[in-house]
């Protein structure tokens, strides 16, 4: 409704309520967080829960709205078909921009538990944030260094252990994790700097996944692998609220996670190249993908008249 407006203009707008939006389940979400905090008692825990979780959810519904309200994105996804909102999940996609997080979040919005990351057990103590991960039931781990294991052999393996522990709680909730298996976001720095062998891909890293696989005890029923493309080059999360990005393509391809990549990657050397292999794998096939994607737009772009390109394209 509000596309005709400069996209400076937009993206300010757009910003205002995305941060509204974020005041207001914030100053909902921290005292029932407390409250859930103060007050040990598991029914009162689960309902406390229920409610941050409706929260969230309604915080994603929000930021979607928004943006429909105020730019003319056009959405192209496909492969959600197959997903249940009660069932659990390990998702991994490409990562491009911090705005990768919020489509993952509008297309799987209802369609899948609400999207968790793993966290380091230190970003407990971060003020406000650390109480809202807690209080909607991201999963915090405890890594220990290489270094650190050198010195102090006696506790190898409780960082697995301590994490396990902690998601306990996803045996009887259905949870999604999200994990970027390049560790980090794509550029072309970086890209060159890797020597990557992809294209369009930084190299994948496996033990994050495996890490994910083994904290969570088997109850991951299913990978999500997504692959996210931006045709038309703009992609930043300021592009974003600014409707600069004038298509988002989205693939989402449901797998299962069978006994073939399930084991034991920091002790089983023959299992941890084998599950290096099988992910190195998706990682050729997401790259190949990615390459079809954008030359599919590339080739539908030469073909189409200047003036037929949408105008969140040209900014």
């Amino acid at each position: 409704m509000l596309s005709f407006l400069p996209a400076t203009m937009r993206g300010c707008i757009h910003c205002i309520l995305l941060g509204l939006n974020t005041l207001v389940v914030f100053s909902l979400l921290v005292p029932i967080s407390i409250l859930k905090l103060i007050i040990p008692i598991d029914a009162w825990r689960t309902f406390c829960a229920m409610l941050l979780k409706h929260l969230a959810s309604g915080w994603v519904a929000v930021n979607a709205f928004n943006n429909r309200l105020i730019n003319n994105t056009n959405w192209d996804v496909q492969g959600l078909d197959s997903l249940k909102s009660k069932d659990w999940y390990l998702v991994i996609s490409n990562h491009q921009s911090w705005t990768d997080i919020l489509v993952l979040q509008t297309i799987f919005s209802r369609r899948i538990p609400f999207l968790k990351f793993f966290l380091k057990k230190e970003l407990i103590w971060v003020p406000v944030m650390g109480i809202a991960w807690w209080a909607l039931d991201f999963p915090f781990m405890k890594r220990y260094s290489k270094a650190f294991l050198k010195k102090n052999p006696h506790l190898e393996g409780k960082d697995l252990e301590t994490t396990q522990k902690a998601c306990e709680k996803f045996k009887k909730m259905p949870v999604s994790i999200v994990n970027y298996v390049e560790g980090t976001r794509f550029t072309k720095e970086k890209h060159e700097r890797q020597n990557s062998p992809f294209k369009h891909l930084l190299k994948p890293k496996a033990g994050g996944i495996a890490f994910v696989m083994a904290a969570m005890g088997g109850q991951l029923h299913s990978l999500v692998n997504v692959t996210i493309a931006y045709p038309y080059g703009d992609k930043s999360f300021w592009d974003y609220l600014c409707g600069r990005i004038a298509k988002i393509t989205v693939r989402v391809e449901a797998l299962p996670i069978s006994e073939e990549i399930q084991g034991d990657y920091f002790k089983d050397e023959l299992f941890r190249t084998r599950f290096q292999k099988w992910v190195n794998d998706l990682w050729v096939e997401k790259d190949a993908l990615l390459d079809d994607l954008l030359a599919q737009e590339g080739k539908g772009l030469e073909a189409a008249d200047t003036d037929e390109v949408p105008a969140a394209a040209a900014g």
